[in-house]
């Protein structure tokens, strides 16, 4: 180990701090990411923040990420800081937080929601989804009104996910009232703003915000708590369900009943609060960023829109087979997830001593890896921050370098706690892009004051500002 690991984490070099609390002042939560960026241009590939007193190694290097992404749960797991403060916070327990034997039985009941048999059952839930957001975008076409971008597609992953994982009827993209995807927008900034925070001034001094977080959390649950009970209901009149069922929830529910499964009901509810907060977030996000870029490259916007109505033509809502059929506009999806990851940084905590290159690390040590350092740079990608979803084609001119950026671009993680709804996610995205391309026309797309849209960390990350004006299309329709 010696003679491979010859750097200590306290011998690195990093951005200088105060006494005693180190760096975590200098921390503005909303940018985190963009700082730790520049200070991996700065300091290199490794290099150590302060944070009080813990030393924290951030990690840039591609090769090394996939090495400690690969090395979970074993060698590496979540922070133990995020399991406290989202328990803390109301929170149930599911996958994504979950870490060793637990992580492992409650993987094997979400993989078994996600087969892909499974998913084609739920397709219809997509597609009805889908018929809604374009009416919401006719209405605001036909009023010539400025659509929040982020929002309108908050709501189509809410009510996305609600069908597809939860056979529910949650319907915010016809309802501007009181939903629980307002509640659901609190939940990620504030688990980050925690994390972060030097003191738990919530505990002590509680604001409105902090009150009204936990009235947040509170409907969420009993949401979670009403589909898992309407759930059991159908299943309990129906048994063929748990066989052949409609929905990721039904799934979950017939793998946690197996004899020996070892997965509770409290296990499931955090898997379902899971779905939603990861499902709600990471999609729209991603819709909106690509929508963003494809409007400032009309080339690839052009070939997007061709590939589209080509495939579609007068059909009124994509069938599984047609989705598949758009490769230029998923190309477009990785291409959006390189340069505009949802989530930029991942922390992990050493679950034994090790090495991350050569930098020992010993065990309980955090460890913040960087997604999109190596991913954007030139000495790694042609042109690296050009937006170029042609890369992505094997027979497209950059299709040698296809295999290398699916390498360096790892917006779904990598190793075995890589995100087990992809497809999903992949599907919801390529739906939503079908449904703008084939129904309108982009009229125009960008903030208020015509600045690019601004990235915000809030667990995940967020264009802010982001507007679109839309015409109709004018052709038949069957």
């Amino acid at each position: 180990m010696e003679t491979l690991a010859s750097r200590r984490i306290a011998d690195l070099p990093g951005p200088r701090g105060a006494p005693l609390i180190g760096n975590l002042l200098q921390i503005d939560a909303a940018r985190m990411h963009q700082q730790l960026e520049q200070w991996c241009r700065e300091f290199g590939p490794y290099f150590k923040l302060q944070m009080g007193r813990r030393k924290i190694l951030i990690v840039g290097d591609h090769e090394a990420v996939a090495m400690t992404l690969r090395d979970r749960p074993e060698g590496f797991k979540r922070s133990v800081r995020l399991q406290a403060v989202a328990s803390e916070m109301g929170l149930q327990p599911g996958l994504f937080g979950a870490n060793g034997e637990d992580w492992r039985r409650q993987r094997r009941m979400v993989m078994a929601s996600f087969d892909p048999a499974h998913v084609r059952h739920y397709f219809p839930s997509l597609q009805k989804v889908a018929e809604r957001l374009v009416g919401r975008w006719q209405a605001a076409a036909r009023s010539g009104e400025a659509i929040d971008l982020q929002a309108d597609l908050m709501r189509y992953t809410v009510d996305t996910i609600a069908g597809l994982a939860f056979g529910a009827e949650v319907n915010t993209l016809e309802s501007d009232g009181d939903v629980i995807q307002q509640h659901l927008d609190k939940i990620f900034p504030a688990l980050l703003k925690r994390m972060l925070a030097p003191l738990p001034t919530w505990r002590l001094l509680p604001t409105a915000a902090d009150r009204e977080l936990k009235r947040g959390v509170l409907a969420v649950n009993e949401a979670v708590a009403g589909f898992i009970a309407e759930a059991r209901s159908r299943m309990a009149a129906d048994p063929t369900l748990r066989t052949q069922p409609r929905n990721l929830l039904e799934a979950m529910i017939a793998a946690a009943d197996e004899p020996g499964s070892g997965i509770t009901d409290q296990q499931v509810a955090g898997n379902v609060l899971t779905m939603l907060l990861a499902g709600e977030d990471t999609t729209a996000n991603t819709i909106a960023w690509m929508i963003d870029l494809l409007w400032r490259h009309p080339e690839a916007l052009q070939r997007a829109t061709a590939e589209v109505r080509g495939v579609l033509g007068d059909t009124r809502c994509p069938s599984l087979e047609q989705l598949a059929q758009l490769d230029f506009v998923e190309a477009c999806t990785h291409e959006t997830m390189r340069l505009k990851p949802v989530a930029p940084i991942l922390a992990l905590q050493a679950e034994r001593d090790t090495r991350v290159g050569d930098v020992q690390v010993p065990a309980g040590t955090v460890v913040i890896d960087l997604m999109r350092i190596d991913s954007v740079s030139d000495g790694h990608l042609s042109n690296a921050a050009a937006f170029e979803p042609g890369r992505w084609l094997a027979d497209g001119p950059a299709g040698a370098m296809a295999g290398r950026a699916k390498r360096i671009s790892m917006p779904f993680g990598a190793g075995p706690r890589m995100c087990p709804g992809r497809y999903l996610a992949l599907l919801e995205m390529k739906m939503a892009m079908a449904q703008l391309l084939n129904s309108f026309d982009l009229a125009s797309v960008g903030t208020p004051d015509g600045s690019p849209a601004r990235e915000h960390l809030s667990f995940t990350m967020t264009p802010i500002g982001l507007r679109m004006r839309l015409r109709e299309r004018q052709h038949e329709r069957g």
